[in-house]
């Protein structure tokens, strides 16, 4: 009997179709969210940039199945809009999600040159951004887009630039030297000379995973908060599985959007693999269990280890907290917009905590999180003032949205033992998620 004979073509189309992840979404199965299933063949760091399609599209992820041991992989999650309601069966967002979903095994695709993009990282303070944005605004740079978080005393910021004439990426190294060096003064200011970096990224990386990246390479998790703003901590408990040869780590925490992308990434940044994981939300709050190795098989090795991962994690956490009172501006994009308006922060005692910038058709979109100078929150009647001055239309004062309240089982949502059974995980949570029926 002869084999059959395959040409490369034939060879290929095969090899795509077991690569290209499969994604099942289930509208029907559960009453208060959207299910959707992803299956694939493993691939190192393929989960975070799963995640990363859920939370840049903006849904709540309510809860998580995560099984990646052996050679393959599947997800399970249970999501929502930002404001707690499942999707709609003939919402376009379905037919996208399924296809951004399929395409996260090859990775991002190649675009075009976008604008210049400029890292910052150095010790915050009260009008640093008045100052960052004043140099480039002198040095004829429109800020195109750019996040900026703070924690424990320390700022990253990614700023994409375009000059302001030309309107294209700035392609002149004396004037990105100069951008550079100015800007690094700025950061020094009296008192941070070795810590204050600024340089032109080289590799495009998703912004809030390079965030990420540059606060724990600043070591902001390794620094005490200059006040306590956080209010209830989150609770990280890291412990070894010897049996199974793994370690577990346990999160108890509020619920937020995109927590589980901060945690995903901080976990795969630090080179740990997850090989199991899930996720639970219960009104304003969640628990997280996710089953760790390092990149050669082996659990964490030590208790020095185990207290850095507690750290990060909790860094990471924290890095995107809401502080402050949240200001959204919406105005005609002009040269020195972005100056003035953090002036005016300046001079009433403003510190911005958070910002997000967007320009997007000559409309300037930016949403600022502020508290006064030592972190507290900032008097109305400042914020009342500061917006008399930036204009009551263009400037306007954004309550933070509350979070869907899921209702559970009492059992469940009082649950607070960690569950450390391999096998009593796996039913529980292959039961809640709806993919296995009850014994009883």
């Amino acid at each position: 009997m002869e084999c059959p004979t395959y040409n490369d073509d034939e060879y290929q189309k095969l090899v795509t179709r077991m690569s290209t992840p499969r994604v099942l979404i289930d509208n029907t199965g559960c009453s208060n969210a959207t299910r959707l299933m992803i299956d694939s063949a493993r691939k190192q760091g393929i989960l975070l940039e799963a995640i990363q399609v859920l939370t840049d599209l903006n849904l709540s992820i309510k809860k998580a199945y995560i099984c990646s041991d052996g050679r393959w992989f599947m997800d399970v999650f249970h999501v929502t809009d930002l404001n707690g309601n499942k999707l709609t069966d003939d919402s376009a967002a379905l037919g996208y999600i399924e296809k951004a979903l399929e395409k996260v095994h090859y990775g991002k695709p190649k675009t075009e040159e976008g604008p210049t993009v400029l890292e910052l990282t150095g010790t915050d303070r009260v009008g640093l951004l008045s100052e960052v944005f004043a140099v480039l605004s002198d040095l004829n740079c429109n800020v195109v887009n750019s996040k900026v978080w703070t924690h424990n005393g320390r700022i990253a910021s990614l700023i994409y630039l375009n000059d302001n004439k030309s309107d294209a990426p700035i392609k002149d190294i004396r004037k990105l030297e100069k951008i550079e060096a100015m800007l690094r003064n700025v950061l020094k200011g009296d008192n941070d000379i070795r810590s204050a970096k600024t340089s032109i990224a080289e590799v495009s990386t998703h912004t809030e995973r390079r965030l990420h990246q540059m606060m724990f390479a600043d070591r902001d998790y390794d620094r005490k908060p200059i006040i306590d703003i956080f209010g209830e901590s989150p609770v990280v408990l890291v412990q070894n599985y010897l049996e199974k040869d793994y370690s577990v780590v346990n999160i108890h925490c509020k619920d937020r959007n995109k927590l589980l992308f901060d945690v995903v990434c901080t976990l795969t940044d630090m080179q740990y693999l997850i090989f199991h994981a899930t996720v639970d939300t219960s009104a304003d709050q969640a628990s997280l269990e996710f089953f760790i190795r390092h990149m050669d098989g082996t659990p964490l090795s030590s208790e020095a280890e185990k207290e850095r991962v507690i750290l990060c994690l909790r860094a990471a956490i924290e890095r995107r907290a809401s502080q402050g009172v949240r200001l959204e501006l919406c105005a005609a994009d002009r040269k020195g917009l972005l100056a003035d308006v953090m002036r005016t922060f300046r001079e009433n005692g403003l510190n911005v905590t958070r910002a997000e910038i967007a320009t997007l058709e000559n409309k300037s979109r930016n949403i600022f999180y502020v508290t006064d100078s030592i972190g507290n929150r900032a008097d109305p009647k400042i914020i009342q003032s500061v917006r008399e001055k930036i204009g009551l239309n263009t400037l306007r004062v954004k309550e933070l949205p509350i979070l869907y309240q899921e209702k559970v089982e009492r059992d469940e949502s009082k649950g607070g033992a960690m569950l450390l059974s391999f096998g009593s995980m796996m039913r529980r949570n292959l039961y809640n998620l709806g993919l296995i029926k009850s014994n009883s």
